[in-house]
């Protein structure tokens, strides 16, 4: 097990060289990675904090997580805590932070404040901007900050989602030794789940429950919400549900078996997962050929492509959590997966939003990604630290690409 003098040494190589994550967690060196690629100062924190008080006032009250924060209070807050408990939106902004008085103090002078933003490409490896970077609960853990002042603290996150998947936020509660702690960690989840219930039962129409919801996004997709019920499904079950989800006229077993593998893959094979998976899901999935769903399922898939009709193309990169079930080799969930990575790479370029194309070349298919980065050296500001960073980058490219300049 690593040691915290183990991990200070490893930060303090990957800082200097760029090399000595062998024995770091892999969500933290992949984290270290991105912060050291955008060019996050590993010596100072830097968060956005340019919002006015009114501003903050405004976003807070259209927040659609304002009606959780009694939830909020009475899990983390009540009873004395050792730690602060926060609220951000889906871009990383800190709306809501509360808690021990003396905790506030000192990671307020840090720059963990309410109105400021932390994300990853603001304030590197943390858990509530690493939680949105990866669409999943995380706790970090002293030394495992990328930003040295930070490193005093530990902290706990978990993304917040919506009855559609769409991220709305993050909670994380930071505090010193109660939350390097597993307990702190299911704290977290366990709110974050009365949260999202609390949410779902204000936005559920009246004449019925709230759609199913599939998770498919990320290397943590493959789960179905199921009348409030969480199911995690096997590889293959997530793509059946995806691929029905995909095809709401139906498809029969043998039009499945197509989409779900390139070598033969006979319509019993099909018959028989689609039979153990109704054990699991009930009539969600029709027993009767052409196989189909009975009820509507959104996707997180869905939610990314709402926030991009919409325009929003930084709801979009946040409800964006990574490539669409990255284990499957299925042609149908491959299409699938081509096609959302495609339309987010497009939106995110097309915007010519430097913030948004950093995000973009934070994430692992946006690390190598030559158009992205010259992308990124057109829209920063000549001579700026991100436009040579972008300039650089493009050069290294070109060489191991052996692209002609």
């Amino acid at each position: 097990m690593l040691t915290t003098s183990d991990v200070t040494a490893a930060h303090d190589a990957f800082v200097t060289t760029g090399h000595g994550l062998s024995r770091v967690r892999r969500l933290v060196a992949d984290s270290w990675r991105r912060s050291r690629r955008i060019g996050v100062d590993p010596e100072l924190p830097t968060p956005r904090t340019e919002l006015s008080d009114t501003d903050l006032a405004d976003l807070r009250r259209r927040s659609p997580l304002a009606p959780a924060l009694p939830v909020v209070r009475r899990l983390l807050l009540d009873v004395d805590p050792q730690w602060v408990a926060a609220l951000t939106d889906a871009d990383g902004r800190l709306l809501w932070v509360e808690g021990n008085r003396s905790v506030l103090r000192a990671v307020g002078s840090v720059g963990f404040v309410e109105g400021a933003v932390w994300s990853e490409d603001c304030a590197g490896t943390n858990a509530p901007g690493t939680a949105l970077a990866t669409n999943r609960e995380v706790q970090v853990i002293g030394s495992e900050h990328w930003v040295r002042p930070v490193q005093p603290w530990n902290c706990a996150a978990a993304p917040v989602h919506d009855a559609t998947g769409r991220v709305l936020g993050v909670l994380d509660i930071t505090g010193g030794p109660p939350v390097a702690t597993g307990l702190a960690m299911q704290l977290v989840r366990a709110t974050v789940a009365a949260v999202e219930a609390t949410l779902g039962s204000t936005a559920a129409p009246a004449d019925g429950p709230a759609h199913p919801t599939l998770r498919v996004l990320g290397s943590q997709g493959g789960t179905l919400v199921l009348d409030g019920t969480a199911h995690r499904l096997s590889g293959r079950h997530a793509e059946i549900l995806l691929l029905l989800a995909a095809h709401p006229a139906g498809l029969g077993a043998d039009e499945m078996a197509v989409l779900l593998s390139e070598t033969e893959l006979s319509g019993a094979t099909v018959r028989a997962e689609v039979s153990r998976l109704r054990r699991l899901v009930g009539p969600l999935v029709s027993a009767s050929r052409p196989y189909r769903l009975t009820r509507a399922v959104r996707t997180d898939v869905d939610a990314v492509r709402d926030a991009l009709a919409l325009g929003d193309v930084s709801q979009a990169l946040a409800s964006y959590g990574g490539r669409v079930l990255p284990r499957s080799a299925s042609p149908g969930v491959g299409e699938v997966r081509d096609a959302v990575s495609a339309e987010v790479r497009s939106a995110v370029l097309a915007s010519g939003d430097p913030r948004l194309i950093v995000r973009w070349t934070a994430s692992a298919e946006g690390a190598d990604d030559h158009g992205a980065w010259r992308a990124l050296a057109g829209a920063s500001a000549p001579a700026s630290a991100l436009h040579l960073r972008a300039v650089t980058h493009v050069r290294r490219l070109d060489a191991a690409l052996a692209v002609p300049r």
